[in-house]
Parts: structure tokens; C-alpha cells; sequence
């Protein structure tokens, strides 16, 4: 099988990739800074180098001592709310970084990539759900620090022939079946980790925003359980090995859900009460994304398996409960 880098594999949905590759029967080398990163995910079996994406040394480094045939790119930011607050780190980190990362891939005659992407590409939508080739119209840096890394890679593949598979995640969340393994991110700002955690420590959750365009004024997602996260990426990695070429999908439901919803669920998996304040709507944030996912589904054969809200809500309990 074919040795796979992972970067960004000690973070939340990098380090449930490893472990899916590993069960595939692929080689992975793992690249993380650990900035935000968790060293103890990393698997015993798995070669680790600890730097930047965009380090030309260290890349050429691991060419030399692993080379690998794919990239799978994680690592970068991921909050919106910081990204309001500091942009610069975002449009660094997130397309700067991925830059010279590409062009030093690039020069190493590596020419296979998975981007991680976001729905945040979209901003506002024109229309629910969303198809990929609708308005692409951030209303943060953050998800603008993404969507010039799309354009990147639309350019290097025209040019260089670079080949890649850009998902556009909607909202990653859960756990493995067995709460094994879960999220944790630092800083934390996705609503079920956060609003699991002042359950489990008796604290108040905060709820922003209830004046949003939807049926019952709270924002609304499509959540995709990790698990089901790792396999788009799955089958992403064999469409590009063997159909070269530039490619995007969204990567969600076509269900969305509110936070009122979500806060229900939550109370309804837990048998808890969960005690919640209301507040401002935070800037940046859309009405409402739900993913149009006929095109990963007819071209990849993509069907979810584990992302009913309840099961989301079941596995990230059990994985807060552990931890």
C-alpha cells in the first residue's frame, strides 16, 4: 500500500485519519507542529516529525527518510471567532503556510493532496442546501484563508498538474464508538464539545445568537460524525490515485441541525439538564449550511453511516465522560 503524510495528525480529525489509514493497511508519517496538536495520539508505529507545513529542510527531510506517495492536509486553524479576532494568524498559518508547502511538494514530484476545507468557503448562502459550485462569499477569515488555498490549488494543478481533492467539511463532530478518542481542541468553540463540558462540570453554556433567519432563530448545521469524516477522505485519496485530475465535494448530510436542537439532543442522550444562557450573535457566523452532497455521493459513493444527531451526541458524551 501506498505511504500516506498526514499533516495536522495530531489533531482532532488528523488523528482519527491515522488510525483509519493504518486499519486500511497504508504506511503513515505524520507532520505536526503540536501547537495545538496532542503528541500522545500519535501511534507507536507511525513515523513523526514535529515542525512547520511550509519548512522546505524538514519536507525534504521526510521525503528522504519516508517517501510518500499522498498528502493529507489538515493542519491549520480552524476557529472562526479567532479568526475575527486576529486574521493575520489565519491567512499565516492556513494559506501563507499551505503555499509553501504546495510549492515545495511540488518541487519534490509530489503531486497527490487532500485539502481540508470548509463549508465556511460559502458564507451566506444563495440557496439551502448548498451545491460546490455555488457563491463562494466568507464572511471570515477564516474561511477566506481556505477558499484562496482552493484557488491555489486550482491554479497548480492547471499549471503543474498537481492533483487534489478539496472536502469541504460542515460541521466535524463525535467520537469513536467506543469514547475512546474524541475532540479536543485548544482553544475549544465547536457547540457540542463545549456546551458537553459545562454539563460535565456544572457550568453555564452560552448560546449566541437567537435572532438568525431560521425556524427557530438559532443557527443551523449539518453535522458529520468524524468516522464518516475519514472515510470521504478514504475514498477522496483512491479517486485522485487513480483518476488524476482537481476535485471538490462538500462533505456533510444534507440535514441540518439548530442549536436549540442540538441543546435538546444533548439533554435528551445525557438525562440532564443543561443550564444555558442566551447572548448576542457572534460576527461572522451564517444563518444556515447544509451541505447539497449529491455530487460526493454519485461520484464517490459516499453515505454516512454514523452521523444521526443522536449517535454525534452519544460518542462525544461518552468520550467527555473519559476524559
Amino acid at each position: 500500500m501506498a505511504k500516506i503524510l498526514v499533516t495536522g495528525g495530531a489533531g482532532y480529525i488528523g488523528s482519527f485519519m491515522v488510525r483509519g489509514l493504518l486499519e486500511k493497511g497504508y504506511e503513515v508519517v505524520v507532520l505536526d507542529s503540536l501547537e495545538r496538536g496532542n503528541p500522545y495520539v500519535i501511534p507507536e508505529n507511525v513515523s513523526f516529525y514535529k515542525g512547520k507545513v511550509g519548512d522546505r529542510e524538514l519536507l525534504e527531510k521526510i521525503a528522504q527518510e519516508n517517501p510518500f506517495e499522498a498528502v493529507i492536509h489538515f493542519a491549520g486553524y480552524i476557529s472562526m471567532k479567532e479568526s475575527m479576532e486576529n486574521p493575520s494568524l489565519y491567512f499565516e498559518q492556513n494559506t501563507y503556510q499551505t503555499l509553501q508547502f504546495l510549492e515545495n511538494l511540488k518541487n519534490l514530484d509530489k503531486k497527490y493532496i487532500i485539502f481540508s476545507s470548509t463549508a465556511g468557503v460559502y458564507g451566506n448562502p444563495e440557496r439551502v442546501p448548498i451545491h460546490e459550485d455555488d457563491r463562494k462569499d466568507p464572511t471570515n477569515p477564516y474561511g477566506e484563508s481556505k477558499l484562496m488555498v482552493e484557488r491555489i490549488l486550482y491554479w497548480y494543478n492547471k499549471i503543474y498538474s498537481v492533483n487534489y481533492a478539496v472536502l469541504r467539511y460542515f460541521n466535524a463532530c463525535g467520537a469513536s464508538l467506543d469514547g475512546s478518542f474524541g475532540e479536543k481542541h485548544t482553544p475549544e468553540t465547536h457547540i457540542i464539545p463545549v456546551a458537553l463540558q459545562a454539563l460535565k462540570e456544572e457550568k453555564e453554556f452560552i448560546l449566541y445568537g437567537t435572532d438568525y433567519n431560521t425556524p427557530d432563530g438559532t443557527c443551523v448545521r449539518d453535522y458529520v460524525h468524524v468516522l464518516d469524516l475519514v472515510n470521504a477522505h478514504m475514498l477522496a485519496l483512491e479517486k485522485i490515485l487513480n483518476n488524476p485530475g482537481g476535485y471538490t465535494y462538500n462533505v456533510g448530510t444534507g440535514k441540518g441541525y439548530s442549536n436549540r436542537e442540538i441543546v435538546g439532543m444533548i439533554e435528551e442522550v445525557t438525562g440532564r439538564k443543561l443550564n444555558y444562557g442566551e447572548r448576542e450573535r457572534r460576527p461572522g457566523d451564517a444563518d444556515e449550511l447544509v451541505a447539497d452532497v449529491t455530487r460526493i455521493k454519485d461520484d464517490l459513493g459516499f453515505e454516512p453511516q454514523y452521523s444521526d444527531l443522536k449517535t454525534i451526541i452519544e460518542t462525544a458524551w461518552e468520550w467527555h465522560n473519559k476524559v
